[in-house]
């Protein structure tokens, strides 16, 4: 897929990286269809879980590769905007662009929320409110024609 999307007129762009999202088989199939094929336009991470990897935090103009849950490449986002602020401070606009569930802000903290606590289970650390957080919204940027609401 990356030697697709370098050969439609990218050659210049390096790879970021290449990921799932979440942390199971059935969620990282599903959160890649919404960016395929729905409205999945931001995400969110712990800053503690891109320490724990050793993995630089994003960058608006990074492209990375999108897997599925079998560690499939499903296309190719492009980062707009990062912005890293605490867990408590994600406004109505981020939980609408993430396009998950039905959206609200209530859903996406109480889904986020089940998600870092998780999380900070496997660093050993307390879920705390204000955990500092990073909050990506991207483009996809490869296959072109990807829906996006």
């Amino acid at each position: 897929m990356w030697d697709e999307f370098r050969a439609a007129g990218h050659p210049e762009v390096q790879l970021a990286s290449a990921f799932a999202f979440g942390d199971s088989t059935e969620l990282a199939d599903e959160l890649a269809d919404l960016v395929l094929n729905g409205p999945k336009r931001a995400t969110a991470g712990l800053v503690l879980e891109f320490e724990r990897d050793g993995e630089p935090l994003p960058r608006a103009g990074d492209h990375s590769i999108v897997l599925n849950g079998r560690g499939r490449p499903v296309c190719v986002i492009r980062t707009t905007d990062v912005e890293v602020k605490p867990l408590n401070q994600v406004d109505e606009q981020f939980a609408w662009d993430e396009g998950e569930g039905d959206r609200s802000l209530a859903w996406w903290r109480a889904a986020h929320d089940r998600y870092f606590i998780r999380q900070c289970d496997q660093l050993g650390v307390p879920f705390r409110d204000d955990l500092a957080v990073v909050f990506e919204r991207f483009d996809v940027a490869w296959p072109i024609g990807t829906p996006a609401e």
